[in-house]
Parts: structure tokens; C-alpha cells; sequence
């Protein structure tokens, strides 16, 4: 009932030439699993569960001559390193005719190599060549390039149904979220977000700098506070009546040599003004004197 070798399983037993653990349920050989097997000639690990092993497993073997893997679940066997047998076992497992056995297909065909019940080493996969020896089943390293283009491919096209599943999720989520009975309106687009952001962020900003002005300065403040506009008063035309007023009082009279009425000459006095001579012409006095005269 074993399952797996663990690494030094075996390291006391310098001496073992003969190693048979067939008929097990081994799935998985560790790296270094016969380390120590220095004078071991003759394996045997058939009738196992063994899915994947590499040459490497079996580098400490030095005097290894006979490896029986026959009746596993081996699809692929990768040589790796130098690989020293006289025999080898590889009947009864599902093989994968494609690159991956490649280097196990140039080896066998060493003529120091003889492979064990040969006409049971057959092909599984692909079905084109199933039957087929693995020994002479024509491998093409142009067939892993096709097959690596196929894998890439497959993966390219997984993931861009990744994206179109993840667009079309996004294109088909519901426009207004409905949550405690409420409806909540849709979210502004992204630009339209950063927009309005730095729109409010610039109103905020200027009114923090107006009031740092204000507090800092308040002179200009001050002033735009106490300023009123007032417009001047026309009182010209009333100044004058007045100044008339006076005048009339004051104005001397005139005797005539003749026995008729005193006439009465009315003079405007005004204060000076730069640039007139002192005296307005009246052109309704000047007539009346005349007259009179």
C-alpha cells in the first residue's frame, strides 16, 4: 500500500542490488528518493500509479542496468541527463506521441538500449497514431512548435472570453441599484467625475484664498466696505437767486436832474473768478437805462 517515495527512503541500503516495489499504489517519486542505492542493478515499479517521472530520479543509480515502469499512468518520460541502461520497461502506460516524447524516442533507439515486451509500448495519443510503437512512431519537432501555437492560441482565446464575459457583465448591470427600498441614481461617467471634482476642488480653493486675503489684508476690505457713491447736488441756479437777492438791497440810487421818478440801477457784483472781468452783461438793464435816458 504505498503511495509515495520520499526522499532517502532507501539511503542505509548501500548495498541492495535487487529493489522490486511493484504492485503498489505509488503516485509519486520524490527527486532524491534512491539516494544512496549505490550498488542497486535492477528496479522494478510496475503495476503503479506513477503519472509523471524523470530521468533525474534515477541519476544517484550508478550501476542501475534493468528499470521496469510498465502497467503505470505514464504519458511522457523525460530523459534529462545521462541515462545508462541495458533494459527498459515501458508497456501497459497511456504515452502521449507528441514532443514531450521526443528525447525518449532518440534514446530508445540507441543500439546498446533494448526495450522490454516492445510490441506493448504503444501510442495512446494522438488517436492518429494510437497502436503505434513509440519506438518508431514518426515524431516531428515540427509537431511541437504546432502544438506549442495551439496551446498560445487557446490561452489567447481564453482570455479574450474572459474579457468579453467581463464587458458583457458590465454592460448588463442594472443602471439604478435599488437598496432598503430606495433607488440610487446612476454614477456619473469617470470623466465626467473628475470633472466635476476638480471643478468644486478650484471653487474651494478660491474661497479658502479669499478669506486668508481678508483676514491677512483687511485694509482693502475695509475699504470696499466704507465706500459709497453719492451724486453731487445741482444747487448752481439757487446760489444765484440768492446773490441777487442781496444785490437788490444793496444797490445805490440815482437822482435826475429833471423832476421825474429816481431810477434805480441795479449792478451784479459777484466774487471773482479766474479768468472773467468780474461783471455779467444784462442785456434787460442795459435797455431799460437807455430808454430812460
Amino acid at each position: 500500500m504505498i503511495t509515495v517515495l520520499h526522499n532517502n527512503s532507501f539511503c542505509n541500503l548501500t548495498e541492495l542490488l535487487i529493489l522490486d516495489i511493484s504492485n503498489n499504489h505509488i503516485s509519486t517519486v520524490h527527486k532524491a528518493a534512491f539516494a544512496g542505492l549505490n550498488q542497486l542493478s535492477v528496479l522494478n515499479l510496475s503495476y503503479n500509479m506513477i503519472t509523471q517521472l524523470d530521468s533525474d530520479v534515477f541519476t544517484s543509480l550508478k550501476s542501475l542496468t534493468v528499470l521496469n515502469l510498465q502497467n503505470n499512468l505514464l504519458k511522457s518520460f523525460h530523459i534529462k541527463s545521462p541515462f545508462k541502461l541495458i533494459e527498459i520497461g515501458l508497456a501497459g502506460n497511456p504515452w502521449n506521441c507528441s514532443s514531450d516524447l521526443l528525447d525518449l524516442q532518440i534514446w530508445l533507439k540507441d543500439p546498446s538500449v533494448t526495450m522490454a515486451n516492445e510490441d506493448n509500448a504503444t501510442c495512446t495519443f494522438p488517436k492518429i497514431m494510437e497502436k503505434l510503437s513509440i519506438k518508431t512512431a514518426v515524431i516531428q519537432p515540427d509537431d511541437c512548435k504546432i502544438e506549442k501555437a495551439s496551446l498560445e492560441n487557446t490561452v489567447t482565446s481564453t482570455s479574450a472570453i474572459k474579457v468579453k464575459s467581463s464587458a458583457l457583465l458590465t454592460t448588463q448591470m442594472p443602471n439604478n441599484i435599488t437598496e432598503n427600498n430606495r433607488t440610487r441614481a446612476d454614477l456619473p461617467p469617470l470623466g465626467k467625475s473628475w470633472t466635476f471634482l476638480a471643478g468644486v476642488l478650484g471653487f474651494v480653493l478660491s474661497t479658502t484664498l479669499l478669506i486668508f486675503t481678508a483676514i491677512k489684508c483687511p485694509t482693502w476690505y475695509h475699504y470696499l466696505i466704507s465706500y459709497s457713491h453719492r451724486r453731487l447736488e445741482e444747487n448752481d441756479s439757487e446760489m444765484f437767486e440768492e446773490e441777487f437777492s442781496a444785490d437788490m438791497s444793496s444797490s445805490p440810487t440815482v437822482s435826475g436832474t429833471d423832476n421825474e421818478e429816481p431810477i434805480v440801477i441795479l449792478e451784479k457784483i459777484h466774487a471773482f473768478v479766474p479768468g472773467e472781468d468780474g461783471f455779467i452783461e444784462d442785456k434787460y438793464i442795459d435797455s431799460y437805462v437807455t430808454e430812460e435816458s
